[in-house]
């Protein structure tokens, strides 16, 4: 279910931090997700499984609440799938080439969970359903609470990808 506003913050700000560090190692992970993130025993995130992870090129490298199945056609070749598809940005759900900001999209559907307590792109009877949600969908936003601050809950933007410059 939801976790409490500030707690789902919390989390949220340590998700970022972990990706932060990953991508300024030149790490992109490409199957965040409720499942590869872990809460310590002393409420610490950890950033886990970065066996999808890609180093960018001309980087230093260095790489649920869901029980979606991890797509995994053609680790790195163009026009290939990779990754969770209910996290995965439009263009990586479309066999794309993905940065960091596939990374930042599935931030938002992991926040997007926090807080409304169900993924934003769940639903549907198989994968393809799945795919064809992300790329063609907006989120259910009344699945947010109702007491989302307005910098958190920016329904008048409907995040896409044209919004991320992609």
């Amino acid at each position: 279910g939801p976790l409490p506003f500030d707690l789902a913050i919390e989390y949220a700000r340590q998700i970022a931090a972990g990706l932060e560090a990953a991508h300024e190692k030149g790490v992109i992970h490409r199957d965040l997700k409720p499942d590869n993130i872990k809460i310590a025993a002393d409420g610490k995130i950890k950033l886990l499984d970065f066996g999808l992870a890609k180093s960018v090129e001309g980087a230093a490298a260095a790489p649920t609440g869901t029980h979606s199945p991890t797509v995994t056609l053609g680790m790195t070749q163009s026009g290939m799938i990779l990754g969770t598809v209910e996290y995965m940005a439009p263009e990586q759900a479309r066999g794309k080439a993905v940065d960091k900001r596939a990374d930042i999209w599935a931030f938002g559907a992991v926040l997007f969970e926090m807080l409304a307590g169900t993924s934003p792109f769940s639903g549907g009877e198989t994968v393809s359903d799945a795919l064809a949600s992300v790329i063609a969908r907006s989120p259910d936003w009344a699945a947010l609470p109702k007491d989302t601050p307005p910098h958190i809950d920016r329904k008048s933007t409907r995040l896409n990808s044209s919004h991320l410059g992609i």
